[in-house]
C-alpha cells in the first residue's frame, strides 16, 4: 500500500509493507462553508458578544490586525481585505491600519514567504505589515505581572497603542494551551521573550492540564486569559479549517466568548475515538500547500 502525506509544499510518498494492517484516522469534520467570502462578511456583521466590526471602528483613527505567522494555515487571503475595507469604510484611514505578524519567538516572515502568508496582493501593496520581534525590548509595553501566577506581561507596543485591536487565528487542538487561537495570538504571539519563556518553562509544561483539548484548570489558558484582560478591549476573528485547508467555520467578536464558540465547534471533530493502541503511527506536520488562493479579485 502506498500513502501520500502532506510534507513541506509537496507530498511525501511512503510505501507500506504488504503485511501491514492499516487503519486510517481522520477528523470527523463538518462540510466546508459553501460561500467562504459570504461567511466572513456575516461573521463581521453578526458578532459574538460584541458590536459589529463596522460599529466598533466608528470614531477610531487606528487599528492593529494581528495574524499568525507562516506556521499556522489561517486563510488570511479570505479575511484581511474584508476586515481592512470594513475599517476604512467606517472612517479609519488606511494609513492608520497595521497588520502585525504574531511570530512569537519564530523567525520573521519575509519575501515570497510573506506573500504566501498574506495571500492577497492588494493587502501587500496597500496596508502596512510588520513582523513582531520578541527580543526587541524597546518595542514592548510592560504591563506588570498577571495576578494569578505572576507571569511577566510585555506586549508589542504598536498593538497596545492601537485604538482598535483585532486578532485573527486558527482554532485547533494545541499540545499545551488546549486549543490555539484567540487569547493565544496575543501571548505568546506578540509577547516579549520574557513572557514567552515563562509560558514554556517546566512549571507550565509539566502541569497535567496543560495538554490538548483541555481548557478547564489549564494554567497556560488561564494566564493567557488574564493577559487578555490586562490588555483591555480586544476582538477576535476565529477560523476552523478541514484537512484540505477549506474553511468550515468563522466567527468574530469578544476575544473570550467568540473563541469558546469556535472551540465548541471544533471539539468533537478533533477528538476521534480509536478502538485500540497502535505500535506504529505514521503522520506528518500537515505541510503548507502553495495552490490555495482565497482573495477576491
Amino acid at each position: 500500500m502506498n500513502v501520500e502525506l502532506d510534507y513541506g509544499t509537496s507530498k511525501l510518498s511512503v510505501t507500506l509493507p504488504d503485511a501491514c494492517e492499516v487503519t486510517l484516522i481522520e477528523k470527523r469534520g463538518s462540510a466546508p462553508v459553501a460561500d467562504p467570502a459570504g461567511a466572513v462578511a456575516r461573521a463581521l456583521s453578526t458578532p459574538v458578544g460584541s458590536a459589529p466590526l463596522a460599529e466598533l471602528a466608528r470614531g477610531r483613527r487606528s487599528a492593529c490586525i494581528v495574524i499568525c505567522d507562516i506556521t499556522r494555515p489561517v486563510p488570511n487571503g479570505l479575511l484581511l481585505r474584508p476586515i481592512v475595507t470594513t475599517l476604512t469604510h467606517a472612517g479609519i484611514p488606511l494609513s492608520g491600519i497595521e497588520v502585525l505578524i504574531a511570530t512569537g519567538l519564530h523567525r520573521p516572515n519575509e519575501g515570497e514567504e510573506l506573500a504566501r502568508l498574506i495571500d492577497d496582493p492588494w493587502v501587500l501593496e496597500n496596508v502596512r505589515i510588520r513582523n513582531h520581534f520578541a527580543r526587541d525590548d524597546a518595542e514592548h509595553v510592560d504591563l506588570g505581572v498577571t495576578p494569578g501566577r505572576g507571569v511577566p506581561v510585555k506586549l508589542d507596543r504598536g498593538f497596545m497603542h492601537a485604538e482598535l485591536r483585532i486578532v485573527t487565528g486558527l482554532v485547533e487542538p494545541h499540545f499545551m494551551a488546549g486549543y490555539s487561537g484567540g487569547r493565544k495570538v496575543i501571548a505568546p504571539g506578540i509577547a516579549h521573550a520574557d513572557t514567552i519563556r515563562t509560558f514554556h518553562n517546566a512549571r507550565f509544561m509539566g502541569h497535567p492540564n496543560a495538554t490538548q483539548c483541555v481548557l478547564e484548570n489549564n494554567p497556560l489558558h488561564e494566564e493567557q486569559l488574564a493577559i487578555a484582560e490586562m490588555v483591555g478591549e480586544v476582538y477576535a476573528v476565529n477560523t476552523v479549517v478541514d484537512e484540505h485547508r477549506a474553511l468550515n467555520f468563522v466567527n468574530f467578536g469578544d476575544i473570550r466568548t467568540s473563541h469558546l464558540r469556535a472551540v465548541a465547534h471544533v471539539h468533537e471533530a478533533a477528538r476521534v475515538p480509536v478502538a485500540r493502541k497502535f505500535r506504529t503511527v505514521l503522520t506528518s506536520a500537515a505541510g503548507y500547500p502553495l495552490d490555495r488562493t482565497y482573495y477576491q479579485t
